[in-house]
């Protein structure tokens, strides 16, 4: 017959590791199984709840809340860095290197027509106007609020778009003007770098994923900043360039939807 167990006891306030395996009872030659609940601890302060148990019976919570933590925009983030460390260069270096730099990564027609990918990536390095520029709080807060919607490279995606599609829109007009005469010569090494087309246009990507109660103001408002600009006229091609950088961000809508909601399927 099976010999009676004394039920599991313990002092309040201490854990019991549970096994998994069963625990057999032998009596006059015959065995009966009784089977335990699974591996765990028991927390005997109370009712005796099971509770997981990670590594060497201890809870597991630290460790999963460890895991779920991510970097919300590792791209803008890595990016941001990026930014601080050339506009510190900018700020603490000789005049004469800061200009070999930026004359370097210039966008210009002559370099465009020489090294085309490395100007084009190498003047995204850089914030005209300083890391106090408004560029750079607009580049923060809008390539941080699109890439938690669309995921970091889609975010590349767009910015670039911008940056390389609205900078050849403003320097192949100057390269064919010097051809035709209609410019002098200086103006195919005119200095052009700086991240403005890339938020420009994340701006108005970003407007396509806002309510329309969020989304109008914002492009009226970005929109009229820039027509003011152009009226100003002290950069004319440059101020183009931020109009045409907008309207390729606007131009995304369509696919990016498609991506806000594959990427919300991805995270779960």
């Amino acid at each position: 017959m099976p010999l009676p167990v004394e039920p599991l006891s313990a002092a309040p306030g201490t854990v019991v590791p549970l096994s998994a395996e069963p625990l057999s009872v032998e009596a006059g030659g015959a065995s009966a199984a009784t089977v335990r609940p699974r591996a765990g601890v028991l927390d005997a302060s109370g009712a005796g709840a099971v509770r997981p148990a990670g590594r060497g019976g201890a809870p597991s919570d630290a460790g999963a809340r460890r895991r779920r933590f991510r970097v919300p925009a590792p791209f803008t983030l890595a990016y941001t860095a990026v930014l601080a460390v050339t506009s510190y260069v900018t700020a603490h270096a000789g005049p004469a290197l800061v200009h070999a730099l930026h004359q370097g990564s210039s966008t210009d027609v002559a370099h465009l027509v020489r090294t085309p990918v490395l100007v084009l990536l190498a003047s995204a390095l850089w914030v005209a106007g300083g890391f106090a520029s408004p560029f750079t709080l607009g580049f923060l807060v809008v390539l941080t609020a699109l890439e938690r919607r669309v995921g970091g490279a889609r975010t590349a995606v767009v910015f670039l778009l911008g940056h390389v599609l609205a900078t050849l829109a403003t320097e192949v007009p100057v390269g064919l003007a010097v051809l035709a005469g209609g410019l002098p010569g200086s103006s195919l090494h005119r200095l052009d770098y700086g991240i403005s087309f890339g938020v420009a246009a994340s701006v108005g990507a970003l407007a396509g994923l806002l309510r329309p109660w969020l989304r109008l103001p914002l492009l009226a408002g970005f929109g009229a900043m820039l027509l003011q600009d152009l009226v100003a006229y002290t950069d004319p091609l440059t101020n183009w360039g931020h109009l045409i950088a907008l309207a390729i961000g606007v131009a995304t809508w369509p696919r990016l939807r498609n991506w806000e909601r594959a990427h919300r399927l991805a995270a779960g």
